[in-house]
């Protein structure tokens, strides 16, 4: 049968992979050093969203602001402070590090790994078979072999509300690739971006107010979203929780946003940037082809493959399979589905148990989470309600990090505070959260310590080196050591 009019054929790949993001290129790279063909398939730029409008700006944005929150937080540093920041200069750098949006680098090193890169909108047309359609309308036609994956990621979210396309609202696209400073900005959610777009923004020189429905990084321990709202307030946020937009109105393109909030009040900005989730990039991708809902999540097993779908034949990786919205964790299953992918194809046994090795198992037990705002807030594993919920017998250890003589070295009057969430019945530790200054830098040894189900009394023996930030470790497990050893009072 020939090709429909415009369509061209090609040889079939072993793997073709939608999306050529972090995810999409680990799954790439993977399946390619197994000795699989591969195609991938990008329609924006080689790199994908975090690495031009998410993960890569921000931090390259943040840097700077919590650089000089830091150095006010030392005394004889805090004195030499005594200017704004550069944004000049920290819009420089941010634009070097998303290579001026230029994604030839990341072209040429999926070209390095023996891919090849079809640029254009990937739509699956039935099993194993994908149509790539150009911007000049042409089409390539492809087949896999053995695995399609999709590697799609998310949209932001926006809100139904009325005059929110009048508003043109900002989303994290804007917040991060926009190098004009809005004199007023609104933030609309209290999730990861709206809290480091808050502090991002506040710290170049915008006056903020950000709204949030309910607390403030809600899938954390709640003292996180605490202080982290006090840092913002600290830092001259307007911090309003509790609080919904009703309706928007900008009847002037080049003019202000108004708010109505659900108080009847109304609040002006010159910019409103809503943060409020994601939707999965799936709504046209052909997943009816398949027998799948477009616009939908898409259900995976451990090995990151899609059920009800008959074949063993489709992956969904990152953001799309909606267990972790995080571009660590896309990579983690991106790279555990390429070597599933890997021994399926060559007829192997598949090590899904878990903790195997093409068991996406940190999904469930062990996924870290950082938010770059001042003071940071770092978290891996469990928090005490989900531990509880989840019917585990628990015990929480609190402290303040001013315990430790390191971090009163780091910055004076150091703010922050830790949890340790241990199961009494295994003496492990299900989760673990920090805030404070720096705590990203802790993060991976609370996930090692959650990951590898490290028996507390081995952990002890870990010793933190002086005088560092980590010695909380130490003050943790010793205050929880002392509680276990304190006799009982016998009951009455």
């Amino acid at each position: 049968m020939s090709a429909p009019h415009g369509t061209q054929e090609r040889p079939a790949y072993d793997v073709i992979v939608l999306g050529a993001g972090p995810v999409g290129q680990n799954v790439a790279d993977h399946a390619r050093a197994a000795g699989l063909s591969v195609a991938v398939v990008e329609r924006e730029l080689v790199g994908g969203e975090c690495s031009y409008w998410a993960c890569v700006p921000s931090k390259a944005l943040l840097r700077p602001v919590i650089a000089v929150a830091d150095a006010r937080r030392v005394d004889g540093a805090r004195q030499a402070v005594t200017g704004r920041l550069d944004t000049d200069g920290v819009f420089s750098r941010r634009n070097r590090y998303v290579s001026d949006w230029d994604d030839s680098g990341q072209v040429q090193w999926v070209k390095s790994i023996g891919a090849d890169l079809f640029r254009g909108h990937g739509r699956l047309d039935g099993p194993r078979r994908v149509t790539v359609t150009r911007d000049d309308g042409s089409r390539q036609s492809l087949t896999a072999r053995h695995a399609v994956a999709v590697a799609t990621g998310s949209l932001p979210n926006l809100p139904d509300v009325p005059g929110i396309e009048e508003a043109r609202p900002w989303t994290n696209r804007q917040g991060t690739d926009s190098s004009t400073v809005p004199a007023r900005l609104a933030v609309i959610g209290g999730g990861g971006v709206g809290v480091e777009m808050a502090t991002l923004w506040q710290g170049l020189g915008s006056r903020v107010t950000l709204l949030a429905r309910r607390r403030l990084i809600p899938r954390l321990e709640p003292f996180a979203g605490e202080l982290v709202a006090e840092g913002l307030t600290a830092a001259g946020v307007d911090v309003r929780i509790g609080v919904q937009v009703t309706a928007l109105r900008r009847p002037d393109p080049k003019g202000p946003v108004t708010l109505t909030l659900d108080d009847g009040s109304e609040l002006e900005t010159d910019e409103v940037l809503f943060a409020t989730g994601r939707t999965p990039a799936t709504g046209d991708i052909g997943l009816d082809t398949v027998g799948l809902t477009p616009g939908s999540w898409l259900d995976v097993d451990t090995t990151c493959l899609v059920e009800g779908v008959d074949g063993d034949w489709l992956y969904a990786l990152g953001d799309v399979n909606h267990r972790a919205l995080l571009t660590h964790q896309g990579k983690y299953q991106g790279r555990t589905a390429g070597d599933a992918i890997a021994a399926r194809a060559a007829g192997r046994p598949l090590d899904d148990s878990p903790w195997g090795d093409h068991a996406t198992t940190a999904d469930q037990h062990a996924v870290p989470q950082v938010f770059f705002t001042d003071p940071e807030a770092a978290a891996v594993g469990l928090t005490a309600e989900q531990a509880a919920d989840a019917g585990h017998r628990i015990k929480t250890v609190d402290l303040d990090f001013n315990a430790a003589q390191g971090a009163n070295l780091y910055a004076d009057g150091y703010p922050g505070h830790a949890r340790l969430v241990i199961d009494l019945d295994r003496d492990i530790l299900l989760g673990v959260t920090f805030v404070g200054p720096a705590v990203s830098e802790l993060l991976h040894s609370a996930t090692i310590a959650v990951a590898g189900e490290v028996p507390l009394k081995r952990l002890r023996h870990a010793i933190a080196p002086f005088p560092t930030v980590s010695e909380i470790w130490h003050f943790l497990l010793a205050a929880y050591q002392r509680e276990q050893e304190t006799p009982r009072a016998a009951p009455a």
